[in-house]
């Protein structure tokens, strides 16, 4: 049996010190880099555009809505159906959703006759299973979290993908610039 001196623990506390402490920055510098965007982050483009090809070959034909959403947007959004007319259609106000960091996108449903529909029930490709839900199970697979599973405000149109960074993390980064 091996046993380390002093000094070979004083070095491996050391190096793990320095490893933690260079992971920590750079944890920071992304969540940063994520709340400074202005734009859909690379990786939700891609995964973006990975779910309107694979709901195509289901014979799904899907429209992105909206993707990056200005602080100022939610904001205007979030007063729909409160100070605005119309029907309340967000719980999020500015800053406090994944479209103001560019890790969401909202989509639609292309009826064969061109329409688009939000209708939940709507089934296209005329297999019995609702288009939506089809959608929404691409849409995990692929790594979103979809909108549809949420149990307090279900929203079908909405896919977030969550990199480990929660919202509120983000909210913070962006008020400290």
């Amino acid at each position: 049996m091996t046993l380390y001196s002093g000094w070979d623990l004083t070095l491996i506390g050391i190096l793990s010190i320095i490893l933690f402490a260079a992971w920590q920055q750079e944890r920071e510098d992304h969540i940063e880099e994520m709340a400074a965007r202005s734009s859909l982050h690379p990786e939700v483009e891609k995964m973006k555009q990975e779910f309107v090809e694979q709901t195509a070959e289901q014979g799904i034909d899907v429209v992105i809505t909206q993707g990056y959403r200005s602080k100022e947007q939610q904001n205007d959004l979030y007063a729909q159906g409160r100070s605005e007319e119309g029907s309340i259609v967000t719980y999020a106000r500015g800053g406090e959703s994944y479209h103001n960091y560019g890790l969401a996108v909202d989509f639609a449903l292309r009826k064969n006759n061109g329409d688009v529909t939000w209708n939940t029930t709507y089934d296209g490709n005329d297999n019995g299973e609702a288009d939506w839900q089809e959608a929404g199970d691409i849409a995990k697979r692929i790594g979103f979290e979809w909108g549809g599973d949420w149990q307090q405000f279900q929203d079908f149109s909405h896919l977030q993908w969550n990199p480990g960074v929660s919202v509120e993390a983000l909210k913070d980064e962006s008020q400290n610039k």
